[in-house]
Formats: structure tokens, sequence, C-alpha cells
């Protein structure tokens, strides 16, 4: 039996850790299914037993895939966050706005908070923080990106001695699940998004999957904890998969890459650069073999040089599992009353890139004329912004009068690169743009 600091609990010996959880779907399943399964091991790591005391549910008479208390179940939130018993709240409800002012009560009334809501946290994460550390509370997040992988313990702790200098990852398994099937059965976009729908890996509405909202909000976070500097979701630049033909996905194979929606953070000169899009990947670059619902994250540091973290992006006990660690961790800070002291302000000002900063190889598929001088005009035009192709391809399209020229450039702006396309359209050799896509080795 321990001890625990005496704000926290008044002095008394404390014989268990009571949790209120807020949520019982998928993951909020699995903390309690781990939380049951491994209470030895849990026990041994923080010295007393761990009990879920209340969940708050939205119907009590719901079938449940795990067996629960009726007791343990409510529908009134009051029974968690006005509960004086329970020592940490566990969000995995989901939502925003409603769900930050439960967080907030729960902090303000002294509770440690644990959550996987990374729209909250992309939203709010700076106030809940604050409020965090205003009250001597943990809020712990792991769980708010990438499912199972420890990325931001990692971050936060384990590269804490070295200057990050790029984040570079796979942060949303739905969208790879749908990328890696199209590359590998050659099919539509709309085919597999249907079947990865039947499949459970995709959502009903799958807009903020497939838009790249997820990845957005899940780089926003890393970016901010990677690089010491608030980034907002507003920062990041977003582009989606939805408009990735088969052509696209082969055309690139042809030319060695592999086509992945890539969340990028990126440091130079204390500037950064975050986004999401589309990305044609060289063959060799480790996060090009990530296929399926799996995410990996490729982190960059001066020191350490490259590293990456695979595992299973989202999934009931995966998730789970990084829930729980977080529990531990908010434990383990209560035994020595450390809670609170871990929370530390971002260490640097924005300083955003500007588009004349951002440097890229670029992959760019246009259909035009079939007639002499016009692979010309184009390379004059490319000439004039000093960018010059490492690879062509150019391919008569039959009975049509037109063909079809695919480039990859060595590095340029995005400026440049925005500012050609815009000249490109106006050429009347040049039929249409079908597509763009960044490149990375």
């Amino acid at each position: 039996m321990y001890f625990y600091n005496e704000q926290l609990k008044g002095g008394l010996a404390v014989n268990v850790i009571s949790i209120g959880l807020l949520g019982l779907g998928t993951v909020g399943s699995g903390v309690v299914k781990i939380i049951e399964d491994h209470q030895d091991k849990l026990m041994h790591q923080v010295g007393c037993p761990i009990q879920v005391k209340k969940i708050l549910v939205k119907s009590l008479d719901k079938e449940r895939s795990i067996d629960i208390e009726p007791s343990v179940l409510t529908t009134d939130v009051d029974d968690i966050l006005l509960d004086p018993e329970i020592d940490v709240v566990v969000e995995v409800m989901g939502g925003v706005e409603k769900t930050k002012g439960y967080l907030l009560e729960a902090l303000n009334n002294k509770k440690h908070v644990v959550t996987a809501n990374k729209d909250l946290m992309a939203l709010h994460g700076a106030e809940l923080l604050q409020t965090a550390s205003h009250n001597g509370c943990d809020l712990f997040f792991e769980a708010s990106v990438a499912g199972g992988i420890p990325i931001l313990r990692s971050i936060v702790d384990g590269l804490a001695s070295d200057k990050i200098t790029k984040i570079m990852g796979i942060v949303n398994g739905t969208t790879n699940y749908i990328l890696t099937k199209m590359s590998k059965n050659g099919a539509a976009y709309e085919e597999v998004l249907k079947e990865a729908q039947e499949l459970g890996f995709a959502e009903a509405d799958p807009t903020s999957d497939v838009e790249g909202l997820d990845a957005a909000r899940k780089m926003a976070i890393l970016a901010t904890l990677g690089f010491s500097m608030e980034i907002d979701l507003d920062d990041v630049s977003v582009k989606g998969i939805t408009s990735i033909t088969e052509e696209d996905i082969q055309y690139g194979k042809q030319l060695g890459y592999t086509m992945k929606l890539i969340g990028m953070a990126k440091q130079d000169d204390d500037k950064v650069e975050v986004s999401v899009q589309p990305t044609m990947l060289s063959d060799s670059h480790p996060l090009a073999a990530v296929q399926n619902e799996y995410n990996a994250v490729y982190v960059c540091g001066e020191a350490v040089g490259e590293t990456m973290f695979y595992g299973p992006g989202a999934g009931s006990l995966p998730t789970a599992t990084s829930i729980v660690s977080d529990l531990v961790v908010v434990m383990k800070n209560m035994r020595d009353g450390v809670n609170g002291k871990s929370i530390v302000s971002p260490q640097y000002p924005k300083k955003l890139k500007a588009d004349n900063e951002i440097f890229s190889k670029y992959f760019l598929r246009l259909h035009v004329s079939d007639e002499t001088g016009v692979f010309a005009e184009i390379t004059s035009l490319f000439a004039e912004h000093n960018i010059s192709f490492e690879k062509i391809l150019q391919l008569p399209i039959v009975k049509r009068e037109t063909a079809e020229i695919v480039l990859v450039t060595h590095h340029a702006t995005k400026q440049d690169f925005e500012d050609i396309l815009v000249r490109l359209r106006d050429l009347k050799s040049v039929k249409d743009i079908k597509s763009t896509y960044r490149v990375e080795r």
C-alpha cells in the first residue's frame, strides 16, 4: 500500500484508484477489458488495485460486448464529474464542444484526464493543458494519434534531448487500406471505399478520413509536440484521396513510386511546414511498405537520425493499450506526488514557411495536343522557373489526337509549381491537368 500526495488524498492511505469512463463503445470496452485482464500487472506497477467505478453511456439497456455490473453504468455525467472518489476520468466518447466542457469540469474538480480524442486535442488542446496545469492535474492523450503506437511519448520523452527536424507518417488507417487495395487490385476508389465500409474500416460517412481531416488533426498534435510550437489545425495544408485514379497509381508504379496519404511536418531554420496530401513515395522508402490499415510514423532528429514507429493505428485493444499506458503514468505520478508537473507550454513562437520556402519534387500528369512543339513549349515554361525534370513519360491516346505526359520534377518551391500550373492552364495546347502530387524519396 502506498501513501499519496496529501493534496490529492488528504494524507490517507489509498486502497484503490477509481476510474470514471466517459463512453463504452469499441475503445471503452477495450479499456475495461485490459484493466480487468491485466489487474495483477497494473497493481504491481502502481501498488494498489484499479477499479472502473462509473461508466457514462447513452443507454442503460443496450447489449454490451463485455459483462458490466448494471450499477456501474450511468446516463448522468455528474455521477462521474462530481464524485470525489473518482481520481481519473478517461474520455472515449468522442465529440468536441460538449466533451470539452466535461473535461474542463473534471480538471477543475482536480481529476486527472486521459483522452483518445484527437479532434478535441487538435482544436482545444492548449486550453485543456493550461487548465490541467493550473489545477495540478495530468492530461494525457497518447491514444489520440496512431492508436497503439506510442508515438507521442516517444517524441516528448524518448527524443527529448534531440531536435526533431521532420515527422512524416501514415496516420490514417482507412485511407491507407483504400490506397493499398487500389494499388494491389487495380480497383477504382469508389469500389474500394465501399468494400472498406462493408468491412468496418471506413465509416458510413468517410469524409473526415478520405478528405484528410483526421490525419490533419493528428499532424497538428505531432507538430506541436515535436517542434514545441503551437500548431493549429488551420496551419495544416490538407488534400484528401478522393481524386486519385487507377491511372495515377499505375503511372506511379512505372516510375518506381507507391501512393500514400502522407502527413508531413518539417522544420528548417526554425520555420515549419505541416501538410497532409497524397504523395508518391519512392518504393525504397520505409513508409511505402506500410499496408492496409496499419500506421507508421517516421521521425528524424539531428542527433538520432532516422527512426520509424509502426503498428496498428486503430482498433479496440491497440487504442485501449495506449489509454491504459497513460493511466499507469497518471497513477505513478499520484504515487510520487508530481501530477501536473510534466505539462510544458510550447517553447517557441509559431513561424510558418511561406510557399516560396517549401521545397519538394512534384508528379504532374497532363493531356496535351499531340502535335510538334508542345513538349518544347512546356519545357520552356518550367525552364523559366529553373525547374528541370527527373523522369518523363509520354504516351499517345488512341483516336483522340491527344498525348499524355507524365513528369516528375526536381526540387521546386511550392510557389513556383503553383505558378506553373496557372500558366499551363492558359496554354491552348494543354487540354487538361489530370493530377499533381508531391514526391518523396
